[in-house]
């Protein structure tokens, strides 16, 4: 009961953090949403703070585990991971609306949050310059590959997207627009010789 009670108070911060941002959201009403008092709220968080990290960190924990548990063999296996994110975040539109409400609130130094995004885009895009430079050391990608700007193109493609996405999610195809970026980029930084086949679907 515990764990289920603890998960639905998690559920209920996402939907209210995507609606109305981290300040105007308050325990009472997140408490209200759950069926229980602000107080058998506090006994699972200490605070709004908490509450709003442990959401985070448990979105951040099931990506890792859905899609990043084992290191992808190459660039396309990476990218082909990426836009099954992509796809897995379209049914999840709660937690993509959360996201970038909280991102643009944390821009704020003094945000809760400004931390764990700073934190997690230097994550993401490290792991990304990660994969892209062993695939240039297996000649994979093009010798002169700027794997930094590349990591943050991607980034930057993929959050982009989502913008266009949660604003207007029936004009967007959010996994065959972030397809085609990565087929066209993965065929401009392959290496001379190689013809990469296309990311599969």
């Amino acid at each position: 009961m515990g764990d289920a009670r603890r998960q639905k108070i998690l559920d209920t911060a996402v939907e209210h953090f995507a609606q109305w941002g981290f300040h105007a959201s308050s325990l009472a009403r997140i408490a209200a949403g759950c069926g229980i008092t602000q107080g058998g709220l506090l006994h699972h968080f200490r605070s709004k703070e908490d509450l709003l990290l442990s959401v985070l960190a448990q979105s951040e924990q099931h990506d890792v585990e859905r899609l990043f548990s084992e290191p992808a063999e190459s660039v396309a296996a990476h990218f082909t991971t990426v836009v099954a994110l992509a796809a897995d975040n379209e049914r999840r539109p709660g937690i993509v609306r959360m996201f970038h409400t909280l991102v643009g609130e944390a821009a704020n130094p003094g945000h809760p949050a400004h931390a764990y995004f700073t934190q997690r885009y230097a994550r993401v895009l490290d792991y990304t310059v990660g994969l892209l430079e062993a695939g240039v050391a297996r000649g994979e990608l093009r010798s002169d590959t700027d794997c930094e700007a590349v990591g943050r193109e991607v980034l930057a493609v993929m959050d982009g997207l989502q913008i266009q996405w949660v604003l207007a999610p029936g004009s967007v195809d959010m996994p065959a627009r972030l397809r085609g970026f990565l087929d066209r980029l993965l065929r401009e930084i392959s290496a001379a010789g190689l013809e990469p086949g296309g990311l599969a679907r």
